[in-house]
């Protein structure tokens, strides 16, 4: 092979390291807004990061999924390697820093103190983020990583893709029913308990 031929894989790009920097720069935004006594910049970073998640697990899974179920399997294969190395950093630590940021907020606001049956929406916003947060490190992020490291191979494993895809599209659908949930119980807090 010339050096002027690339290869395909080659032109995509990696896992970046230096982006835990952005990652470790988010988090200590959370900690000195945890840190601070008033409430405004807890709150900004828990709505903020919430609807960053929020609206990109749902654009993902409502908008992306179906054009990239439209479009040639090259095609799939760049947006994927070139999109799932920033994803790789951000869905974490938008889930980690909107439920921590939520749980401290509950906290300082007295929901966490709330009597029955005012406390049911707080029990299920807990157990809503702590399904979306599990589901999303412990299903979805390890297969995106499989199916990444599968597209950068010179001759990736089409069978196995697929078999993982299908595991992905059922996750990323209960992420979506589970988003929109977690949107009518936010919406109930706004409105007060």
């Amino acid at each position: 092979m010339s050096a002027s031929i690339v290869s395909p894989v080659d032109d995509f790009p990696g896992i970046n390291p230096r982006n835990l920097v952005w990652v470790a720069l988010a988090l200590a935004c959370l900690a000195a807004a945890i840190a601070s006594p008033g409430l405004w910049a807890l709150t900004f970073i828990h709505i903020l990061c919430g609807l960053l998640w929020t609206g990109i697990d749902l654009f993902m899974g409502f908008v992306m999924g179906p054009i990239l179920r439209q479009v040639s399997p090259p095609a799939r294969r760049a947006v994927a390697c070139r999109l799932m190395p920033k994803m790789l950093f951000l869905m974490p630590t938008l889930a980690a820093i909107t439920g921590t940021a939520g749980w401290v907020l509950a906290g300082r606001v007295g929901f966490l103190a709330l009597p029955w049956p005012q406390y049911a929406w707080v029990a299920a916003a807990l157990v809503i983020v702590t399904i979306l947060t599990l589901q999303g490190l412990g299903l979805l992020l390890p297969i995106n990583l499989m199916v990444y490291f599968e597209l950068r191979k010179p001759q990736p494993n089409v069978p196995r893709i697929a078999r993982l895809m299908r595991f992905y599209v059922y996750g990323v659908g209960s992420q979506g029913l589970l988003q929109i949930a977690i949107i009518v119980i936010m919406a109930r807090f706004g409105s007060g308990l």
